[in-house]
């Protein structure tokens, strides 16, 4: 090692976690750079061993958060020790690595990245690959049963697919990021694929697999178990209702996540043979949240924060929104300018009574009218500077009946979060 190296190693062990995180995001050309090789070679010096533990991996379009969350809660309640990997954060870095769902201390998130750091060996990695290996080194060290990793970008080529998981779960599929899986839902479906193994347990949580993913399942010769096939569950008056081969549960409450979610996390909790009485899940499920996804931050009027940024998100929004009853849906909206704006924006238009458009100030946000002009309604339409102005001249406007919604971004909700000072997890 060259007398540079080490001086630069000995000024990185002084270093805070802003710091580090400036860091990271200098030492590779692109945010993105998918592929397994360069990161393998880190990992493989790494050393690090999962033998012990049972690894679930979680890919999709939307829902990975929420079902991690439920599946996290549950396995929690029952006495297991769970770390969770997560991506992005909504306010602080540290949201990225849950260990029994607490956030861990800047210090030991610093003293991953000097072990990364000392492993990769002048090989590039891009900010996500480092932070991915940072929290694997974090989670092997734990003394975590189970551990939830959530994909960042598809599948086949992500940073998480290092790790063979012994169950793997695909929570739905749409359109987005298409310029690096494909147009389509069934390349789309393909790339997420990428997770399965020989033999392992998959469930797929999406109720309108493509083709492809069927195909998939098949050639890896997994043991797959599908939304509406081999697991199910209907929302009516008496609550929300969950069914497999095996059991059937009936007068579940409404969750505050994705219905779709719940059923999917209700099937790996079967898969993994830990039973629940109904009063247990009943509990599981009304404890079960996560910041930026339904998040209900005050009533009259109600004002719900959601990350819901392409089609198939606020298409789900939209169904969820129509289960509640609200006098009038005034629309919050800041998205980063690279996403699908007018497919996202449409079936939010069936429910909204007047918008609120938002500059987004970070790299890739999309300009306030921008986001208007994709919008075909002939309800009000009003810019802003920013989301905290569209948001405060929302809130002025609306009655004790109405539904404020702030959605488009994880950076839209993070705006807000810090407005409030609402603080996400409690440090271990």
């Amino acid at each position: 090692m060259s007398d540079n190296l080490v001086s630069s190693m000995t000024e990185k062990q002084s270093w805070d976690l802003g710091t580090w995180l400036k860091y990271l995001e200098s030492i590779h050309p692109s945010n993105i750079e998918l592929g397994l090789s360069r990161i393998t070679k880190v990992f493989n010096t790494l050393n690090l061993n999962f033998d012990t533990k049972k690894v679930i991996t979680v890919a999709g379009t939307n829902g990975k958060g929420t079902t991690c969350a439920f599946i996290e809660q549950a396995l929690i309640s029952k006495g297991h020790s769970v770390a969770v990997f997560s991506s992005p954060h909504l306010i602080d870095y540290r949201e990225r690595v849950r260990i029994q769902n607490q956030m861990l201390p800047e210090s030991v998130h610093c003293q991953s990245f000097i072990d990364v750091e000392n492993a990769r060996q002048g090989v590039s990695l891009t900010y996500f690959e480092f932070g991915a290996l940072a929290a694997l080194c974090l989670m092997a060290q734990s003394d975590a049963d189970y551990i939830l990793l959530e994909v960042g970008l598809g599948g086949r080529l992500d940073a998480v697919n290092i790790v063979d998981p012994d169950i793997a779960v695909i929570t739905s599929i749409g359109l987005d990021h298409q310029d690096w899986l494909g147009d389509t839902r069934e390349k789309i479906a393909v790339e997420k694929a990428g997770i399965f193994r020989s033999h392992i347990p998959v469930v797929i949580g999406e109720p309108d697999p493509p083709s492809t993913l069927i195909s998939e399942a098949d050639r890896f010769n997994v043991k797959a178990f599908w939304q509406g096939k081999d697991f199910s569950y209907q929302l009516d008056g008496e609550g929300f209702h969950w069914k497999d081969r095996e059991q059937n549960i009936e007068a579940l409450p409404l969750p505050s996540i994705p219905l779709q979610n719940v059923s999917t996390g209700l099937k790996v909790l079967a898969i993994l043979e830990t039973h629940f009485s109904t009063a247990e899940l009943a509990d599981i499920i009304t404890n079960t949240k996560l910041p930026g996804r339904r998040q209900v931050i005050q009533k009259s009027p109600t004002v719900m924060l959601d990350v819901a940024h392409n089609p198939q998100a606020t298409e789900l929004l939209v169904k969820d929104l129509k289960s509640t009853q609200y006098n009038r849906v005034l629309a919050v909206v800041a998205m980063l300018a690279d996403k699908d704006i007018r497919a996202s924006l449409q079936p939010m238009v069936e429910v909204v009574t007047e918008w609120f458009c938002a500059d987004l100030d970070v790299p890739r946000g999309a300009k306030g009218n921008f986001i208007a002009s994709n919008l075909t309604t002939d309800k009000k339409v009003i810019n802003f500077p920013t989301v905290v102005e569209a948001y405060e001249n929302a809130l002025e406007k609306a009655h004790d009946q109405d539904l404020v919604v702030v959605f488009g971004s994880f950076f839209t909700v993070a705006e807000i979060l810090n407005l409030k000072g609402l603080s996400l997890s409690k440090e271990a």
